[in-house]
């Protein structure tokens, strides 16, 4: 018994010596790995709640935190925590549809919206119409759009006091006193414009349906046409890193690229088959494309290569807005908004 005694406790003694070395052996094996965990300051996507199943048109914030998001049947979305929560407007302005929005500052901003043609009470009646704000988005005043036939798809300002507003078949109108008045500028064309850009009151880009890619360099007064490879297709959104680098995305997942102002544009791969609906560029190297099936794609060298992000959403996104390198958003489809944080 005595001898059975001792064992026990020579073995008790070995158990005792395990457990104190085994923090030593642990970390031991854990070191190699914390090498191979990823940084804490990556990059990536979320789903945020938008509390609307509106298909959702336009996004835009005026920094981090402060945004809007806007679409059909009247959908204004509002967020002051960067999109942790969005609110709905109540009520709403309208319940036509709103095509696009933008922000000139934190206070004064624009939307473009859209009557459905049955709600038409006479021929005069126009289809677009834009709402102005002058408080950050609490009042909505009703302005009356240029033109007087066909539908307005977006609108851009270069600044306080110049912006543009287009549309259907070539239709192009611009302001040079903070939109109390507008004028119709001549294109070479009479497709759909589908997006813009401009760099400051006098360069700025269109493009559109029919292979239409469009350049200014004295604030609309003449517009030229760019040279474009992808005979026909359609051109849904335009972006540019300066006055000579630019990118533009469309159908079928086309998208191209110029260096020199646009007056040429050339074909990049792009990898995938969705039409790409928006893009952005945070600089001449790093950019971002959304477009149908939740498609996100990045790309860190000028688009000579492009990423597909894992998707987060099987709809359409249909805009993309950046506040600065490492916050972004994107909406769509289905009341969809992604948001994109990448820590300092």
């Amino acid at each position: 018994m005595e001898g059975e005694r001792r064992e026990a406790r020579g073995k008790g003694q070995k158990c005792g010596r395990g457990p104190r070395r085994l923090p030593f052996i642990f970390a031991s094996c854990l070191l190699p790995l914390a090498f191979c965990l990823p940084p804490a300051s990556a990059a990536g996507w979320v789903r945020q709640r938008s509390g609307t199943f509106a298909w959702l048109h336009a996004v835009y914030f005026v920094d981090g935190r402060r945004g809007w998001a806007v679409g059909g049947k009247g959908a204004l979305l509002t967020t002051a925590d960067g999109g942790a929560s969005w609110t709905q407007a109540t009520p709403p302005p309208t319940d036509d549809a709103l095509r696009d929005l933008f922000f000139i500052d934190e206070l004064n901003g624009w939307m473009v919206c859209e009557r459905e043609w049955f709600r038409l009470k006479t021929e005069r009646d126009r289809r677009s119409y834009f709402l102005k704000t002058g408080d950050g988005g609490r009042t909505w005043a009703r302005v009356e759009a240029p033109g007087a036939d066909g539908r307005l798809a977006g609108l851009r300002f270069a600044d306080a006091a110049h912006g543009w507003a287009f549309g259907e078949m070539g239709a192009l109108y611009a302001t040079t006193d903070g939109g109390r008045t507008w004028a119709r500028q001549r294109v070479p064309s009479r497709h759909l414009l589908l997006g813009a850009f401009f760099l400051d009151a006098r360069q700025g880009w269109l493009v559109g349906a029919g292979a239409t890619a469009l350049y200014t360099s004295d604030g609309g007064a003449t517009w030229h046409e760019g040279s474009v490879p992808a005979s026909g297709a359609r051109l849904n959104a335009v972006t540019f890193a300066d006055a000579r680098r630019g990118w533009a995305v469309g159908a079928g997942g086309l998208v191209l690229a110029t260096d020199d102002g646009g007056r040429t544009w050339r074909a990049q791969t792009s990898g995938v088959a969705a039409d790409l609906r928006d893009v952005k560029f945070l600089d001449a190297r790093e950019g971002w494309a959304v477009g149908a099936a939740g498609t996100v794609l990045h790309t860190t060298d000028g688009g000579a290569t492009w990423r597909a992000e894992p998707p987060l959403t099987p709809h359409t996104l249909e805009r993309l807005f950046f506040a600065g390198r490492t916050r972004g958003w994107a909406v769509g489809f289905g009341g969809t908004i992604i948001a994109f944080s990448e820590k300092p």
